[in-house]
């Protein structure tokens, strides 16, 4: 694995103008996102959706964190979200995703209530995205890109990624700081190529890019 240079440099993102600007979604775009936000601190009043504290620095903490991922596939129309809980970054990118013809997001999660919620917002905002209340390792999906936030540390992320990856899929996982100790944690059950890329949201986010992915010894 490497670590590869910064994405070209974008505008700081602190508030929704900020967003609006950074991302380019249109008025409905930004309609929806408003939305979601008042769906998310409405969820949260009645089960952990995200940090309660986070919620007034959604644009950059949540939308922007999450929107972040389209730069590094473009070109993708299908993802699966894993462990997608309130939605991040799932319902961004389904969001943002929705004026392109044959975009779809699976949001996968083994939580019924989180995917009645998930559920709840993807009919309410008519988003290109499917709910599947399942264990991620247990489907058998082709996507362009697999994704997660927030969901286990990379070595039982990629186990859960595994079938994904097997069927041609790119991974981009968003993490932390501590993304250089479970790198290393990592390579003791897979071999695997990709990247680490910067975040644009966070100077201490990484995003970790996955291309290929076998067992190793301990796998």
């Amino acid at each position: 694995m490497s670590v590869a240079a910064p994405l070209e440099a974008a505008p700081a993102v602190t508030d929704r103008e900020g967003f609006a600007a950074a991302t380019g979604a249109s008025p409905g775009q930004m309609a929806d996102f408003d939305r979601y936000l008042q769906r998310l601190a409405e969820g949260n009043a009645v089960m952990n959706l995200v940090g309660p504290a986070t919620l007034p620095v959604y644009w950059s903490r949540h939308a922007w964190d999450s929107a972040q991922l389209l730069d590094l596939a473009p070109d993708a129309l299908t993802w699966a979200d894993l462990g997608a809980g309130a939605g991040l970054p799932g319902i961004v990118l389904a969001i943002l995703g929705k004026e392109r013809e044959g975009f779809h997001v699976k949001l996968v999660d083994s939580l019924a209530k989180r995917c009645r919620f998930l559920a709840a917002v993807v009919e309410e905002l008519n988003l290109p995205a499917s709910v599947h209340n399942a264990r991620a390792e247990s489907l058998s999906m082709t996507v362009d890109v697999v994704t997660a936030r927030a969901m286990a540390p990379l070595h039982k992320l990629l186990g859960y990624a595994e079938p994904y990856l097997r069927r041609g899929a790119t991974g981009l996982f968003l993490k932390g700081q501590d993304v250089a100790s479970e790198m290393e944690e990592a390579t003791r059950y897979w071999e695997f190529e990709g990247d680490v890329l910067p975040s644009r949201s966070d100077v201490r986010g990484r995003i970790v890019r996955v291309r290929r992915l076998r067992r190793g010894r301990k796998g």
